[in-house]
């Protein structure tokens, strides 16, 4: 999962750029982004990736700490409301701070559920 989560980010992050896809810096003409926030993505991707490729341990690691940070940032979209800058660099709006906390709450669910157990 932590290798398609970075799949995913990496491509999210490179869309960001891609004018015909981000227009008046709205990805897919929803998602508020700017080269900051693309930068998060292309960030959380790679370090996905590492970790995917580590092993389980370190994708329940990566998913945990990731969790926990969406779910921050999440917060921090509820509480500063409509289109802002999050920590005065990161665009983001309202649907930004939805879509921050479904990648919370998925990450957290990967990351603290229990290991699933195989018997031979």
């Amino acid at each position: 999962m932590a290798v398609l989560f970075g799949v995913v980010f990496l491509v999210v992050g490179i869309l960001g750029f891609v004018p015909a896809v981000t227009k008046d810096q709205m990805l897919l003409g929803i998602f508020h982004v700017n080269t900051a926030h693309n930068a998060v993505h292309l960030l959380s991707g790679v370090v996905a990736l590492l970790c995917g490729m580590s092993g389980a341990g370190a994708s329940r690691w990566y998913f945990r700490i990731f969790g926990l940070v969406y779910g921050a940032v999440a917060v921090m979209g509820f509480m500063a409301g409509g289109d802002t800058m999050l920590l005065g660099l990161i665009s983001n709006n309202m649907a930004d701070t939805w879509l921050h906390v479904g990648i919370a709450a998925v990450s957290l669910l990967l990351g603290f559920m229990p290991a699933s157990t195989e018997t031979a």
